[in-house]
């Protein structure tokens, strides 16, 4: 898991885990990570950590954010950069690269056809996911459940289920719509083509077969 070193005048004030997909940094005291400085914005920036992809966001503060002296609207986070607000630095420490497999997992409730019998399955070509940007750029997984989820369970989760017909994905968890191929995917079972695209809270996926 990612974390942050929050330090001031090179003393390390405290490290925060990145738990949430969601983090807010800022001055006011209803934020995920408090920075009590006057010249740190009431809601200052959000981090947004999907997958081991963290990125960061700047909300039009006053003062501004820098990464690695360079001022940000938003920035794709990489191990050791170094975050700027006022008198805080704030180093992002990445935990290494986790398998994508560890992501996936059984649903035991979701809108598709059910699961092809297993001669019918074997004869499919088998379907993978080629995640396209961010640190798991190029890795990929084989979809050789009859039912595999994509996402953070309670956040934006997307399945994508193996029948006799092929496979088929739908948006089963999170108040924002996934993507498939830049239009919001539906809650029922849509049928995916070699080449699909899903884009998860920006991270791209493109759907292959063997």
């Amino acid at each position: 898991m990612a974390k942050l070193l929050v330090m001031r005048e090179g003393i390390v004030e405290q490290t925060v885990q990145l738990t949430k997909e969601r983090m807010s940094v800022g001055r006011h005291k209803h934020n995920d990570i408090v920075l009590a400085h006057g010249a740190v914005s009431g809601e200052h920036a959000i981090i947004t950590t999907i997958l081991d992809d963290s990125f960061l966001e700047d909300l039009q503060s006053t003062n501004g954010t820098f990464v690695n002296g360079h001022r940000i609207g938003k920035h794709f986070l990489q191990n050791k950069d170094v975050i700027k607000m006022a008198k805080y630095h704030l180093e992002f420490i990445a935990d290494g690269i986790r398998p994508l497999a560890a992501h996936a997992a059984t649903v035991p409730a979701m809108p598709a056809p059910p699961p092809a019998p297993p001669a019918e399955a074997a004869q499919l070509p088998l379907g993978h996911i080629e995640v396209l940007n961010g640190s798991n750029a190029g890795k990929t997984l084989s979809l050789t459940k009859a039912v595999t989820s994509l996402g953070r369970p309670g956040v934006q989760v997307v399945v994508i289920a193996r029948s006799a017909e092929g496979y088929s994905a739908a948006h089963v968890e999170g108040a924002n719509s996934p993507l498939l191929n830049g239009a919001p995917l539906a809650r029922q079972p849509q049928r995916l083509k070699a080449g699909d695209v899903l884009d998860l809270s920006g991270i791209q996926m493109a759907f292959r077969l063997a």
